[in-house]
């Protein structure tokens, strides 16, 4: 990648910060309307802090300082499956918290973008996103009797034992 542009001011890279912010708390507000654990504050903390280290990666090592940028991309995912990974919970057969691990994980590439200067690319991620979330919430119950239906099926074959000739 190509060395950030240098004439980009503090208050302009105070407001990528609150774009992620903001983007991300979006996110968090949707999950937390639906009942799911990591609300407003976790994603927006996830996306501002995905800016900030974005952000700093890019323009607090001065021009002397090689920087990478996809090395500080890779850490913010690597550092963000770690506290998605606390949202997920196994119980027997069913497992919760995958969504709003997923949207954590997003919160972080979005708060990238948002402080790498991508607003398009943040404003879109954020429409697709709430649009999967909202969309897709249709068909869930939908798919859940689906799968319960598949089960029974499953377990009353189990159940009815070896066949007779």
């Amino acid at each position: 990648m190509g060395s950030p542009p240098v004439d980009v001011t503090s208050w302009q890279l105070v407001g990528r910060l609150a774009m992620a912010g903001i983007i991300a708390a979006l996110i968090g507000l949707e999950r937390e309307l639906t009942g799911h654990p990591a609300g407003v504050r976790t994603h927006a903390l996830v996306g501002i802090g995905a800016a900030l280290f974005t952000i700093a990666g890019a323009y607090g090592f001065g021009q002397t300082q090689a920087s990478d940028m996809s090395r500080v991309a890779a850490q913010v995912v690597t550092g963000i499956g770690f506290l998605g990974a606390g949202t997920i919970i196994r119980n027997q057969d069913k497992v919760k918290g995958l969504t709003t691990a997923a949207t954590l994980w997003l919160a972080a590439g979005i708060g990238v973008a948002a402080g790498a200067g991508l607003v398009l690319l943040s404003i879109a991620a954020l429409v697709i996103t709430m649009l999967v979330l909202v969309v897709f919430r249709v068909f869930d119950p939908l798919l859940r009797r689906a799968h319960e239906r598949r089960k029974q099926h499953h377990r009353a074959i189990r159940w009815r034992g070896p066949e007779r000739p």
